[in-house]
């Protein structure tokens, strides 16, 4: 059996959507970032980083260790190719540590106007083979983001035949699309915007119903019950009681999809696999198994219900959630830790509390605590009962100290 100390820990990479969404990612454990400026992002709709924003980025990540890898994922339409060489140069310049990109002629410009520069190909090439993962090798690609659509035990191919310098990234948790490797047409179709200008639109999500032509404003559900159907909408990807099979099918660099979701998102979600891989690592039990506190962390954002999508074969039986198409959101963000002194937490507070709340404090790759609020003073140093208040400072009597940056959640009633 192979030694863990024989085997590289795979990068946590995980999203960062804007200066708030990376801040999350920094400090609960990524060990590298994506992120989008403003062109050619597949998240269109995040905000994204710009100029002086993006150097800023990647000067506080590099102090950290961390990585930044930049999209340039997005299918260019004739009058973008022009604008491609000054975007890549501008970007090289500021010192990002990779591109990702999703189409040919993209990576023929990279090699021609940043050869220095590495170059991961994004999930929307649809890498399903060891051969093609070879070809983009040797058109110069540093990474292949595989297609969602393999199994493990394909992964393990792939890892076991493709070029030893080549690095394979898989995603291991968040939301799954319905067309190959994100490859959809629907949005564009139904609303004008396009899924591969990172402007989606989720019509997968959307409850559908026949229509017969002759009977108008007549419709009939899709369905068995009197609740309708959705019959694209596909479970979020959970990986996080499988790190082992990940690991040993090769996975270099684990990636959380989430570009769009909140910070507090990217802290959980970080926050979980980070200590998920650290303690997998550190055990010595064969049998490992994940530890309950972190797999219930997965649950305590807002997420569809989770399956584990290609990697241990087609997901036909839970696939896709017939009945519903939101999100479970049961926990609630309620502040953010500014200072602590063994007397007051003092919070920037999120989201209402109140005196008698039971509260939920997370600290980077600690079990959550709980506390109770029994007393409370507001910036002025004046008793109350509640924070209604949105970015108001509060501070809550308590004997026990958490890090600048801490989040602070109230579970739903």
């Amino acid at each position: 059996m192979q030694r863990k100390t024989d085997i590289k820990m795979p990068e946590l990479l995980s999203p960062a959507g804007d200066k708030e969404r990376l801040d999350a990612c920094l400090m609960y454990g990524a060990d590298a970032v994506y992120l989008g400026a403003d062109m050619f992002s597949m998240r269109a709709a995040a905000p994204n980083f710009e100029g002086v924003n993006l150097e800023e980025a990647v000067r506080n990540c590099h102090s950290k260790g961390v990585k930044v890898y930049l999209t340039c994922n997005t299918l260019p339409r004739n009058n973008e190719i022009a604008l491609l060489q000054e975007y890549l140069e501008k970007w090289e310049s500021i010192g990002i540590d990779a591109l990702i990109v999703a189409d040919f002629g993209v990576l023929d410009l990279c090699k021609k106007y940043v050869p220095s520069l590495p170059v991961h190909i994004s999930t929307q090439a649809g890498i399903v083979n060891y051969h093609t993962a070879e070809t983009f090798y040797n058109l110069g690609a540093s990474r292949v983001v595989l297609a969602r659509e393999l199994s493990l035990s394909e992964i393990a191919e792939i890892a076991a035949k493709k070029p030893k310098e080549l690095e394979i990234e898989a995603f291991v948790h968040g939301a799954m699309c319905v067309s190959f490797s994100g490859r959809c047409l629907l949005s564009n179709y139904l609303t004008g915007r396009d899924a591969n200008r990172g402007e989606c639109a989720q019509p997968c999500r959307w409850e559908y119903a026949l229509m017969e032509k002759k009977r108008d404003g007549m419709y009939f559900p899709i369905s068995e019950d009197k609740n309708g159907t959705y019959i694209l909408n596909s479970r979020d990807m959970c990986m996080i009681e499988h790190i082992p099979e990940l690991v040993k099918a090769g996975i270099d660099s684990f990636k959380i999809e989430g570009r769009a979701k909140s910070s507090y998102y990217a802290a959980v979600i970080t926050n979980a696999y980070r200590a998920a891989i650290d303690e997998y690592f550190s055990s010595d039990d064969e049998n490992y198994v994940v530890s309950d506190w972190i797999k219930e962390e997965t649950g305590k954002v807002s997420y569809r219900e989770y399956c584990t999508g290609f990697y241990f074969g087609s997901p036909s039986q839970d696939a896709q959630i017939f009945y519903d198409g939101g999100y479970k959101r049961e926990w609630d963000v309620a502040a953010v830790v500014i200072e602590s002194d063994g007397e007051y937490l003092t919070v920037e507070q999120r989201n209402k509390f109140i005196i008698g709340d039971e509260l939920e404090i997370i600290e980077p790759g600690k079990i959550p605590e709980k506390i109770v609020i029994d007393e409370m003073l507001n910036g002025k140093n004046e008793p109350v009962t509640e924070a209604p208040h949105p970015m108001e400072i509060i501070k809550i009597k308590t004997d026990k100290q958490f890090v600048k940056g801490s989040l602070l959640r109230k579970q739903k009633n």
